[in-house]
């Protein structure tokens, strides 16, 4: 990434960080995964007000997992039982009038009481999951499984060991500030700010994957472009009512 472009991220996160902010995570153990797809295969599965944001034409599919640590509310400190689970969301990369950001197509987590609250008024697309995340040596392995909607991902994977120097996809692909989410037929956008990402490559193997089981398309065949990042602590700001 260029010097301009992570001077304006750093200066766009600086702003964003003055803003009143609702929660606050840590992020441990960041794995991304990434496969390209057709803008046709998943253009009618978000809401219409959206435009998906492409890469060269591509719309792209991200697996995002994480071990969250630390989570709280502002003023607050952490609440027994909410400040740990582990999580893993399903995303696609939209605009909304310029702003670029992400839509979730599912969030899967292993706490059933942050779960229940993520999904009061059905406002964001929270699911219980049994997910299971292991370390031995250098290799981490994953298993998920939302048993109600009988999807699950199972990969291992090793971060490589220096630094990734960051390229307009991986920059593309990660950097994103924002969420949108549609409910009761409004569109809410709800804003993040963190550090820009450093990123690691990672090699691993998917093993089992029945994610997005909406998508008719082979992309799952594909070998998925996959980055690791071992920390990242990021704040949360109440949602905000798009006009």
């Amino acid at each position: 990434m260029g010097d301009n472009k992570l001077i304006i991220l750093k200066e766009r996160n600086y702003f964003m960080w003055k803003k009143p902010w609702m929660m606050t995570q840590e992020w441990h153990h960041v794995l991304f995964l990434h496969w390209s797809v057709s803008p046709e295969e998943i253009r009618k599965y978000i809401p219409a007000e959206l435009e998906l944001n492409l890469y060269k034409g591509k719309a792209w599919i991200g697996f995002v997992f994480f071990q969250v640590k630390e989570n709280r509310p502002r003023f607050m400190p952490c609440l027994p039982g909410l400040q740990s689970f582990l999580e893993l969301n399903v995303r696609t990369y939209v605009t909304y009038k310029g702003k670029a950001g992400a839509y979730f197509f599912s969030l899967d987590a292993n706490n059933p009481f942050i779960v229940k609250l993520a999904t009061f008024g059905k406002f964001l697309p929270y699911r219980n999951a049994e997910i299971n995340f292991k370390k031995h040596k250098k290799t981490f392995s994953i298993h998920s499984k939302c048993e109600y909607e009988n999807e699950s991902l199972l990969t291992t994977f090793e971060p490589v060991a220096r630094p990734l120097e960051s390229t307009q996809l991986n920059t593309w692909l990660t950097e994103r500030y924002c969420l949108w989410t549609k409910t009761n037929g409004q569109l809410f956008r709800v804003d993040i700010s963190h550090s820009p990402w450093r990123l690691q490559n990672a090699t691993g193997i998917v093993y089992e994957n029945t994610m997005t089981s909406f998508l008719k398309g082979n992309y799952k065949e594909e070998r998925p472009l996959a980055h690791y990042s071992r920390l990242k602590k990021a704040r949360l700001y109440p949602p905000v009512l798009e006009n």
